[in-house]
């Protein structure tokens, strides 16, 4: 089990990749999951599928937004008192904002975007940084977009914040080294998924398609030729916390079934 009695703390849980990272965290055989969402809905949700796994994993549910930092540090010190340390923390907390031309931006909604994935993550991770120190290590994961390698059309304001996201994880890699706390960033596209299958739908309809159709084509863009699952993204994520990823810090894993293939 990668993950076997580490304490981990998911931010965004919501019907896609969060609530996807927790039900993995679980299997993988963590001990605690500490589950933070300003939705007490999608907290609730996660709860149910994990117990539903039937492991030995507690949950432990903090409503949070992560763009106060009292409540980042509030979601830390619960997750120590019920756990007592935080193995790995993944940074799933992100918000989109309005898909719109870059240059009749909005940008009154692209602070919003920033503060949410750039200012909210960060403050997320100085958050749990003490007690990594105190304990003698940990490990953070960044999870960033594709749409900073391959720009669509209306997200230059999402794929400009998670791009600063991107620069800061490295910055923050050199810095928290030297205390053994790893910051890697994990990078999905397109997720087989709650979220991806809308999209679909909407595309479809809007290019009178069939969704089977956009999904083929989607697909053939990708070396594996067809979407991944959010729940492979997961693991894949997951993978950067556990201790297989002992001497990785600072990289960036490509989980989109090839579709992109950095130099």
């Amino acid at each position: 089990m990668l993950l076997k009695d580490k304490v981990v703390i998911v931010s965004g849980i919501g019907p896609g990749l969060g609530v996807k990272l927790a039900v993995e965290a679980a299997r993988e055989g963590a001990r605690g999951v500490v589950a933070v969402a300003r939705s007490a809905g999608n907290l609730d949700d996660a709860e149910q599928r994990v117990r539903a796994l039937g492991t030995k994993c507690a949950v432990l549910k903090v409503p949070t937004d992560i763009t106060d930092p009292a409540q980042c540090k509030r979601a830390a010190a619960r997750a120590v008192a019920e756990f007592g340390r935080i193995d790995g923390l993944v940074n799933s907390a992100y918000f989109h904002g309005k898909f719109e031309s870059v240059v009749e931006p909005d940008l009154a909604e692209w602070q919003e975007v920033y503060r949410t994935n750039v200012i909210g993550s960060m403050q997320m991770t100085l958050a749990v940084v003490p007690q990594m120190k105190s304990q003698g290590g940990g490990a953070v994961v960044m999870v960033n977009t594709m749409a900073t390698l391959k720009p669509y059309p209306g997200e230059a304001g999402y794929a400009a914040s998670k791009g600063a996201l991107l620069s800061a994880a490295k910055y923050l890699a050199i810095e928290l080294g030297p205390h053994n706390i790893r910051v890697n960033t994990s990078r999905p596209g397109w997720m087989w998924g709650y979220t991806v299958e809308g999209a679909i739908r909407m595309m479809a309809e809007a290019q009178g398609r069939t969704e089977q159709q956009v999904k083929d084509e989607i697909a053939s863009t990708k070396a594996l030729k067809r979407i991944v699952t959010d729940d492979e993204c997961a693991q894949a994520t997951l993978f950067l916390v556990s201790d297989y990823a002992s001497s990785i810090t600072g990289a960036i894993l490509d989980c989109n079934g090839g579709e992109v293939m950095p130099a």
